[in-house]
């Protein structure tokens, strides 16, 4: 296994390469646990989400992983329980700088969770001159540069979602478009089947509405035949798995080898 250089917060490399194109193989983090997140740090993943979303992490959870990922070369990215301005400040103070925010319908929606990422007067992010995202104070000039370094990813879901996509992916701030496959498909009436045409063909017309602003998109697909797929249509962004999931399959693989 070949190790590259880390991804680095402040510059912000996750958002320069991902805006740049490059092709982003991600792993979703959802156990809550230090130790395994630096597990998955260790593998070499370009990023890792934590999710708050669908996940019992929370602020006493977060701040051990982003240490456990500190020598990695993955880049965190965070998923707020949901697009809520005071939560968006405390992740930011506690180091976050790449976020995906979940179930964005509106470009109104869009633009308020740039704004909450944002120190006036580009945004209304609240200012604490000493936390764990300028290293307590002794980061140069970040108040006048944090603002170029933050990442922000919006998660289509929704049928507004999809009809509102092109206002979203226009909006400055916007860095990408996500899309939540298992989310889409309910909303469509697909419970369960992601793959139903319907639903695939909601997701290339969300692809085609981020790439009209040229916005790159992302994706979460932990079956490789749907991530390559996805990754064919244009995805660069992608989650191809989950802790959670690798644990549970891998787990369940070894008890199965001594069934009598």
């Amino acid at each position: 296994m070949t190790q590259t250089t880390s991804y680095q917060s402040f510059p912000n490399s996750l958002k320069r390469d991902l805006l740049a194109g490059k092709k982003l193989i991600g792993c979703w983090s959802s156990l809550s646990n230090a130790i395994t997140t630096e597990v998955l740090g260790v593998a070499g993943f370009d990023w890792i989400l934590l999710d708050g979303e669908h996940s019992p992490n929370d602020m006493a959870t977060y701040i051990p992983q982003l240490m456990a990922l500190k020598d990695s070369r993955s880049a965190p990215v965070v998923r707020p329980t949901s697009n809520n301005s005071v939560e968006l400040k405390r992740l930011l103070d506690a180091g976050f700088y790449n976020f995906l925010i979940p179930f964005v319908e509106s470009a109104e929606e869009a633009a308020s969770a740039v704004s909450a990422t944002r120190y006036p007067p580009q945004g209304i992010r609240g200012v604490s001159v000493s936390q764990r995202s300028n290293r307590y104070g002794t980061v140069p000039d970040y108040l006048k540069s944090i603002n170029d370094h933050i990442c922000v990813m919006v998660q289509i879901e929704s049928r507004a979602g999809i009809a509102a996509a092109r206002e979203i992916a226009a909006i400055d701030g916007v860095d990408s478009l996500f899309v939540g496959p298992s989310d889409l498909a309910a909303a469509l009436g697909h419970l369960g089947n992601a793959g139903h045409p319907e639903v695939q063909a909601a997701i290339a017309a969300i692809f085609a509405d981020s790439k009209a602003h040229g916005k790159p998109v992302g994706i979460l697909a932990p079956v490789e035949a749907d991530a390559r797929r996805y990754m064919e249509m244009g995805a660069t962004f992608v989650g191809v798995g989950s802790d959670l999931g690798v644990f549970r399959a891998a787990t369940q693989a070894l008890r199965d080898k001594y069934l009598a």
